[in-house]
């Protein structure tokens, strides 16, 4: 009889800590998956003012999604070094095929994911004042009207170094002035006040084409094609964050829409608040974009 009382305690006590056990690990289940809505997307950030709006708006439905969201701001080379090494997950303005190096440089580690705009026009940029200035090859044997000044951003980037080719190639008797975007533009404008002769690189979508009457030089060469700008991942974003991946694989955004938030942005509006207006006006765009 005792012996009998004793399997039935044992076999009661074995039976609760079973359920105990699975209690835990419901638990801790439970808490993994409050952990991976919790889970933190890290954006790259340039200095473009381009960079900004759809970086925005991403951040605020991924937000919304139940993701952290952080943004760390570096030059493009970093960014796509960053991306290579999972410090970063999403860079939403990549150029192509101007960044096409760094998609073959860190191939395996990163990826392009999604079109935000396909034509979006870059190059060396003129005022259209300069009637008699419309292909790069019109520069040849004038460098001195400019002082012998090409403008151009930050120092080793992928516009900077292809200029410095078109001057090569070219044989242009032009040294590039490298400043930040904002530097460039400032010279570029004290320029344009006095309609003097000035040549910097331009693109779009950028307020530069919505405050002066500009035009972007054609060549003969090649260089500067009409870019496609896409959203560039680490391959590890599809298994760590298959939702937010599948958000950003669906991304797209007109570059008319891109250039009125900047102009806003511009103008003092906080660029959370010009994005989330966005996001309410295009309710439509952003379930299909999360798949709702």
């Amino acid at each position: 009889m005792k012996k009998t009382l004793l399997m039935a305690m044992l076999v009661l006590i074995l039976t609760v800590a079973a359920a105990c056990s699975s209690n835990n690990s419901k638990n801790e289940e439970g808490t993994n998956s409050e952990e991976a809505k919790q889970e933190t997307i890290t954006f790259g950030v340039t200095p473009w003012t381009s960079t900004v709006p759809p970086t925005k708006i991403a951040s605020l439905i991924l937000q919304d999604m139940g993701y952290k969201v952080e943004e760390t701001s570096a030059d493009v080379g970093s960014l796509f070094m960053g991306l290579s090494r999972g410090d970063l997950d999403v860079f939403m303005d990549a150029w192509l095929p101007m960044h096409q190096t760094y998609l073959d440089k860190f191939e395996g580690d990163i990826q392009s994911t999604a079109v935000s705009y396909p034509e979006a026009e870059t190059g060396w940029t003129v005022p259209v004042y300069m009637e008699d200035v419309n292909s790069i090859e019109d520069l040849k044997g004038r460098e001195d009207e400019f002082n012998n000044e090409y403008y151009g951003i930050e120092k080793g980037s992928s516009a900077g170094i292809e200029s410095d080719e078109i001057i090569k190639a070219y044989e242009f008797d032009f040294t590039q002035v490298n400043s930040s975007e904002g530097g460039m533009l400032a010279q570029a404008q004290r320029m344009m006040d006095q309609e003097k002769p000035v040549v910097f690189y331009g693109w779009r979508p950028h307020t530069m084409f919505n405050k002066f009457d500009l035009k972007v030089l054609t060549n003969e060469q090649g260089f500067f094609e009409t870019s496609s700008v896409e959203v560039i991942t680490n391959t590890d974003l599809k298994e760590n964050s298959p939702e937010a991946y599948e958000f950003l694989s669906n991304w797209s955004i007109s570059i008319d829409d891109v250039e009125e938030m900047i102009v806003k942005i511009e103008e003092g509006q906080d660029p959370e608040e010009v994005a989330q207006e966005w996001i309410d006006n295009n309710e439509d765009k952003v379930n299909e974009m999360t798949g709702k």
